[in-house]
């Protein structure tokens, strides 16, 4: 489903991230770890449309998407959660998910003299669909409420939501597992697991070895902008190269 070919970004000479190439199957989860600094958030934002790529490809069910704005990479079928969840604080849980579908009439200024009452039509569609998400992730009860009173837990939970909103072919997620209690981080492991059944393609940045272990196959290793290795879970984890990547980032 995702390609990334020969991917560079540079800054001011630094390559953060260096000549990466991979592919992510339909229907896969597949986890992107290594040390901070190694350039994955980066990537991710090459990926997503957040930067533009220095060089390199990256293709979308075969079509190129590297260099297009992130609301183009997003109408093609590809969203994105963040490490540190950006909801619009003032604004209630169930807008904050309602917010997300594409092509809305609302969002055209003209649409109110539309006949018919379509905009209104649409909108309680848009509130239904979204209750069912906030269902879906535990939130529905806080429907009402301003997303600034929710956990950061419970953030992670609204993005998965918000994302999901508009049916993504692929999502990437940065991090689900930080911060969270254990609790909680259960039951987003349990729901991205159940979304994946589902048909819905990830991949993951983790830190969190419990969830790659548990959710991914296959896993990635980036280290200093390079892709280091990639296999089944077991065996990369096992992986010298990852295991002195790791201990000489904390060294």
């Amino acid at each position: 489903m995702l390609e990334a070919r020969e991917v560079t970004k540079v800054f001011d000479g630094h390559r953060a991230v260096n000549g990466v190439s991979f592919t992510v199957g339909r229907g896969s989860i597949t986890g992107l770890i290594g040390p901070n600094g190694a350039g994955k958030t980066t990537l991710f934002n090459c990926l997503a449309g957040a930067l533009r790529p220095s060089g390199g490809q990256v293709l979308l069910d075969g079509t190129r998407i590297d260099g297009a704005r992130p609301d183009r990479v997003f109408a093609a079928g590809m969203a994105r959660t963040f490490q540190i969840p950006r909801p619009f604080a003032q604004m209630s849980v169930l807008e904050n998910v309602m917010l997300a579908p594409r092509g809305q009439q609302g969002e055209r200024f003209w649409a109110n003299w539309l006949p018919g009452g379509a905009v209104a039509r649409e909108e309680r569609g848009l509130r239904e669909v979204a209750m069912q998400w906030l269902d879906f992730v535990g939130l529905a009860a806080l429907a009402a409420q301003p997303a600034a009173v929710l956990s950061g837990g419970q953030r992670k939970l609204l993005e998965l939501a918000r994302v999901m909103a508009d049916g993504p072919k692929i999502v990437l997620l940065d991090e689900p597992g930080a911060g969270v209690a254990p609790v909680l981080l259960e039951k987003i492991v349990g729901l991205i697991a159940q979304l994946n059944r589902s048909g819905t393609t990830f991949l993951i940045i983790e830190h969190n070895m419990d969830l790659i272990a548990t959710l991914c196959q296959p896993v990635m290793v980036m280290a200093e902008g390079r892709l280091l290795a990639q296999g089944r879970a077991d065996d990369v984890l096992r992986d010298p190269r990852v295991v002195e990547a790791y201990l000489g980032a904390a060294a």
